[in-house]
């Protein structure tokens, strides 16, 4: 009765394995960002800061770079 239990299991899991490797297939994730990308992260890294730090920040730069 186990070994049936365990060959039931088993199909779900592996079709799970598969099902995330043709989603990753079908979406690649970029590890690396351009630099235009890099610039607007940088920039809102320093919005952040100064909203943290409870400095005003202008509804016009968070449009800008968002």
């Amino acid at each position: 009765m186990s070994e049936w239990y365990d060959s039931q299991k088993k199909p779900s899991s592996d079709f799970r394995k598969l099902l995330h490797e043709r989603i990753d297939k079908s979406n690649p994730r970029r590890t690396e960002l351009t630099k235009d990308e890099q610039k607007r992260l940088s920039k809102l890294e320093e919005i952040a800061a100064r909203l943290r730090r409870e400095e005003n920040v202008q509804n016009r730069q968070l449009m800008t770079w968002l």
